[in-house]
């Protein structure tokens, strides 16, 4: 008995150990990553209100491009966790090259649409002319950004896979002190530079993403670890690739339900006025903040269950879903008590109009329940669930929760019924929610215990 205990003992210590190596890294790096976003709101809120709108509206395009470079690289990295639990490090290699030119051909259209037709875009967020002009503006300036970030996240994925993801973060602490620097002079003018506004915030974007993509290629090239190759570029499996779209597919269905219901969110606000938009980014803001733990585990847990499943370690998955499942309640209570308790003072730092303050105070406490089942959804959904393939439940639950209850009724209280700004935005807002009753009877029909790798893939 006293041996058990000492090898569940020893079993445990080895399971948080390997989960703070990934959890704590990529945590970190969502942190910095929302981090720079802060700031540039930061900076931005206290040049104009209208400033920090705009581009708020206006990083919904690179919001909704990092769904569909998100899915690809989501579903990627699935497959790359259970082949290196596998130990075929050539069809890592291989996977993390077709990785590249999908995330690399993503990126290119929404560049085009962001350098050639900003003004387009930014209409469908917002009828005010002034906000349109501002958006457009930094959407062309921006644009150039969004070739170096899809390549740079799947350099990332692999950093996670090789145990490196401290090197990830370290790359995002650089840029990100690079960027608030960065935005202090091209903002404001410091020092005799050029005073531009919110396209400032654009130069300095463009910057730290290509500063961040050389750092990652750099890195890759050093000791054993994985890089891409001409040989990496020119494979091709037919039957790899319906196992990546197998699982890519429903999680850009899921990612495409959520982050264009999320867009729609900036759509609605957008149509209450300027001080509903200011108000709801600035709070969208705080939640990016404080839910990059949860992120971070839910990264750990698709790596860690994936390793296993790769292995046929079917048992012991099973003990690290129950765990996950936990923790992740864990997690989105402290996540709520942190959103109450720092919610409130947030709104000091902004200069914001009497009616957007009052807006914010109210939008960052329902916020804190939005956050508690945010945290479980993302551990056990979009951690565990996707490991061994099952990528489906996510697009179900995301479809009926925000397209069949949450954002019809946001809709039609804003457009028909005329319902006050905050009933609306908890409308809004509800479909994480509502999507909790479900989870846990979906867990156990243990359907996402699966093996997805192919021998002789190569």
């Amino acid at each position: 008995m006293n041996t058990t205990h000492a090898i569940d003992a020893t079993e445990k210590k080895s399971f948080y150990k390997e989960l703070f190596s990934l959890a704590i890294p990529i945590g970190l790096q969502n942190l910095l990553v929302a981090l720079i976003g802060a700031t540039d709101a930061l900076m931005l809120g206290r040049l104009t209100q209208d400033a920090v709108a705009a581009v708020s509206l206006a990083n919904q395009i690179a919001f909704i491009m990092h769904l569909f470079s998100g899915a690809v690289v989501g579903g990627g990295g699935v497959l790359l966790a259970q082949y290196w639990g596998k130990g075929d490090r050539v069809m890592v290699k291989n996977l993390f090259c077709s990785l590249m030119k999908w995330a690399l051909g993503i990126s290119f259209v929404f560049f085009a649409l962001a350098m050639f037709v900003p003004e387009l875009l930014m209409r469908v967020y917002t009828p005010e002319p002034a906000l349109i002009a501002t958006g457009a503006s930094y959407l062309r300036a921006v644009s150039v950004s969004y070739l170096f970030s899809g390549i740079t996240q799947c350099y990332y994925l692999i950093m996670k896979l090789e145990g490196k993801a401290s090197k990830s973060v370290m790359i995002s602490v650089v840029t990100l002190i690079t960027d608030v620097v960065l935005d202090l002079f091209l903002i404001y003018g410091i020092a005799g530079a050029p005073k531009l506004g919110a396209n400032g915030s654009a130069y300095s974007t463009v910057f730290v993403e290509l500063v961040a993509l050389i750092w990652c290629i750099a890195e890759s090239h050093r000791g054993e670890s994985v890089h891409p190759d001409w040989a990496g570029f020119k494979w091709f499996s037919a039957d790899v690739t319906r196992d990546l779209f197998k699982i890519a597919l429903p999680m850009l269905g899921s990612s495409l339900a959520w982050g264009l219901g999320f867009s729609m969110h900036s759509f609605i606000m957008g149509h209450l006025g300027s001080d509903a938009t200011a108000a709801a980014s600035i709070t969208s803001i705080a939640q990016e903040l404080i839910t990059c733990v949860c992120k971070g585990i839910s990264a750990g847990a698709g790596i860690m269950v994936g390793k296993l499943l790769g292995q046929n370690l079917f048992d012991r998955a099973k003990v690290y879903g129950k765990r996950f499942c936990h923790i992740s309640f864990w997690v989105g209570g402290i996540h709520m008590l942190i959103l109450c308790i720092l919610g409130p003072i947030v709104a000091e730092f902004f200069v914001l109009s009497e009616t957007a303050k009052a807006y914010l105070i109210i939008m960052l406490i329902f916020s804190a329940f939005y956050v508690f089942a945010y945290s479980v959804n993302t551990v056990i959904v979009c951690g565990v669930f996707p490991a061994g393939g099952d990528a489906r439940y996510d697009a179900l639950s995301v479809f009926f929760a925000s397209w069949c209850f949450s954002l019809p009724l946001a809709l039609l209280g804003t457009f028909v019924f005329h319902w006050p700004v905050i009933v609306v935005y908890i409308l809004m807002c509800a479909d994480e929610i509502v999507k909790l009753p479900w989870i846990y009877p979906r867990y156990r029909k243990y359907l996402w215990l699966n093996n997805l790798t192919r021998e002789g893939a190569q």
